[in-house]
Formats: C-alpha cells, sequence, structure tokens
C-alpha cells in the first residue's frame, strides 16, 4: 500500500534528478537552430527568417557549418553515454562538473553583455530581430553546460 511519502520520492527521482531528456532537447533544439540557418543559407526559404538574423557574422559561415556539427556530434556523444549508463562522458568528474558550470556562468554573462551592446547600437533589432538567434542558442548551449556539470558536481553518474 503506497505511503504519503512515497508520491515525495518519485518526485525526488523525477525530471530534476534525470537530465538526460534535458540535454537531448537542448540538442535537439541547437539541432533545429543549425538546420534552419542551412535551409536559409542554400534555399533561402521563405518560412525562416533571413540569413543576417541567424549569422553574426563572427566566423565565416564555411568554418561555423563545421564547428556547429562538430558540437552536435560532442553533445550526442555525451547524452548517449549518459544514457547508456557507460563511456567516458558518463564517469562522474566533480571538478569537470564544477568547470563546466562556471564555464557556462561565463558565457551567458558574455552573451547578455552582447546582447546589450546589440541593442544599444541597433535599437531597431530589439527584442528578436536581427543577430539575435544566434545569442539565444548562445543561451541554449551555456544551459546545456551548466546541466551537463550540475550532474558531474553531483559526485555520481547521471
Amino acid at each position: 500500500m503506497p505511503t504519503p511519502t512515497d508520491g515525495l520520492r518519485l518526485h525526488r527521482l523525477g525530471p530534476s534528478r534525470h537530465p538526460v531528456p534535458w540535454l537531448w532537447v537542448l540538442t535537439l533544439l541547437f539541432l533545429l537552430r543549425v538546420l534552419g540557418q542551412v535551409l536559409v543559407a542554400c534555399c533561402q526559404v521563405p518560412f525562416l527568417p533571413p540569413m543576417a538574423h541567424w549569422y553574426s557574422g563572427l566566423l565565416p559561415y564555411p568554418l561555423l557549418l563545421p564547428s556547429q556539427l562538430l558540437i552536435l556530434g560532442l553533445q550526442v556523444k555525451i547524452n548517449r553515454d549518459l544514457a547508456q549508463e557507460r563511456g567516458w562522458f558518463q564517469q562522474p568528474r566533480p571538478r569537470l562538473g564544477q568547470g563546466l558550470q562556471y564555464v557556462s556562468y561565463g558565457y551567458a554573462l558574455v552573451m547578455v553583455i552582447r546582447y546589450g551592446i546589440t541593442m544599444s547600437l541597433y535599437p531597431e533589432r530589439r527584442w528578436l530581430g536581427e543577430g539575435t538567434i544566434p545569442i539565444v542558442f548562445h543561451w541554449l548551449l551555456a544551459a546545456y553546460l551548466w546541466l551537463w556539470g550540475w550532474g558531474h558536481r553531483r559526485g555520481r553518474p547521471l
């Protein structure tokens, strides 16, 4: 017979304890961003924002795309190791986790500053105008790093 605390116990073991599904969601969102940018760059699809909205120009697109694909490949490898509970990325490393979280804070902060500077220099781009897609997706990558680091900091496999 269930006790009143069983629900609390199940809640503690729910999504907040298992970040792997959230890592997959963040990976999928990043994949959709990469695919959207490819469609705009190669096919000029009318249902997506123009390239200026997707691309800051800091890295030439012929270099940006392979780096994005490398990030996606690494995310898939990390997610698979964690989901299968085996592999190098699954091993708990609390110091790595702490480092990942600190990097994620800095990364997100730099994007907040970048957004502020961009919006002050180009007020017509405010809220979700030209150039904000890269910033938003950098925040998602920072969230991925934070979540992955959180799992390592717990000192046991995710």
